[in-house]
């Protein structure tokens, strides 16, 4: 068996990913995923969104993220709009991401990662009461919420396995 921690920790490459995603981290893993974890693995893009309660207008960048989700034992990898979160969903800093920022490619972040009640919910450390969280719905769409985002709700479907280094669509 290939365990989750047999694997090395992913970093987001300076500058972001670019046009096309990176080859999959977990994909040899063959342990189980966690009880409890959702399963959120495969290619996902954004069908709808709201911020702040109000549905984005179309053309609005966000309707062309795509992001992809591994997950192997209690570790989960989601990359999206240039960057790699590799954690493992223990409810530790340690274990935590350690990577940059999505807005800049090089800010240092730091954020707690737990399957809670079914939730996938990333804590930025130091920033008290801030959320980021994915569930699935009772149709299998994942509902990924940011508060950081301008109270960002978006709605996505799964459109793959995430296999190989699909195009990241994603428009800034």
């Amino acid at each position: 068996m290939v365990l989750a921690s047999d694997i090395p920790i992913a970093n987001t490459p300076p500058g972001g990913f670019g046009d096309t995603f990176p080859p999959m981290v977990l994909d040899r893993c063959t342990e189980p995923i966690v009880e409890g974890a959702p399963d959120l693995r495969g290619l996902w893009q954004v069908v709808s969104a709201e911020r702040a309660g109000i549905a984005v207008e179309a053309g609005d960048p966000i309707l062309t993220y795509v992001e992809r989700i591994e997950q192997c034992g209690n570790r989960i990898v989601d990359m999206g709009g240039g960057t790699i979160a590799d954690a493992r969903a223990d409810g530790t800093e340690e274990n935590g991401v350690h990577d940059v920022s999505v807005f800049d490619f090089t800010t240092p972040i730091h954020v707690i990662a737990s399957y809670e009640d079914g939730v996938f919910i990333l804590r930025p450390v130091g920033m008290p009461g801030i959320e980021v969280t994915r569930r699935l719905d009772e149709n299998g769409q994942m509902i990924w919420t940011r508060p950081d985002g301008g109270g960002l709700v978006a709605t996505l479907n799964r459109i793959g396995d995430g296999a190989g280094t699909p195009l990241n669509t994603f428009v800034r």
